[in-house]
């Protein structure tokens, strides 16, 4: 952070070379996407065209390849059904990249929760241990199971159709 503003073309940059985001930046992206999450209601209402995922469950090359085939952000809007972390060997840099686009995109990437965006599940199926084996401590777990917290529940999409 310099000057009071985030580079997030720097984070999103070092993420797509397949670099982890430092502890601090981890926090200041969980900080930012707290204070939009927020302002969201738990149903959130989204507009069509959009494109919907689902299930990425840490696997990192998919979710490049996604927005590679999809379109990237701003061109394209995505709605995430959840389940970003657990399972795959690069939960943390799926959720960051995620983040990181809801932070720079809040009207074009909508993120809600799904049953891995819960400590206890995170803790079981392996993005707590991710977390400790990369950042030496539960520190960034913990950041960002607060912003799994935030995440909507489910979705509106043309005030027609629901999703859960």
């Amino acid at each position: 952070m310099a000057d009071g503003k985030v580079n997030l073309d720097k984070y999103i940059e070092k993420l797509y070379k397949g670099e982890i985001l430092l502890e601090i930046e981890i926090n200041t992206i969980c900080k930012l996407a707290l204070e939009i999450l927020n302002k969201e209601k738990n149903v959130v209402a989204v507009q069509t065209p959009i494109t919907i995922c689902g299930d990425i469950h840490g696997q990192f090359s998919d979710l490049l390849e996604l927005f590679k085939i999809g379109g990237y952000l701003p061109e394209t809007s995505y709605l995430f059904l959840g389940d970003y972390v657990d399972r795959g060997f690069k939960s943390v840099e799926t959720i960051s990249l995620l983040l990181c686009y809801k932070i720079r995109y809040p009207t074009r990437l909508f993120l809600t929760r799904g049953n891995h965006e819960c400590r206890k599940v995170t803790q079981v199926y392996g993005f707590y241990d991710e977390c400790i084996k990369k950042y030496g401590s539960f520190e960034v777990w913990k950041k960002i199971t607060q912003v799994f917290d935030a995440l909507p529940l489910t979705a509106m999409i043309d005030n027609k159709v629901s999703i859960y």
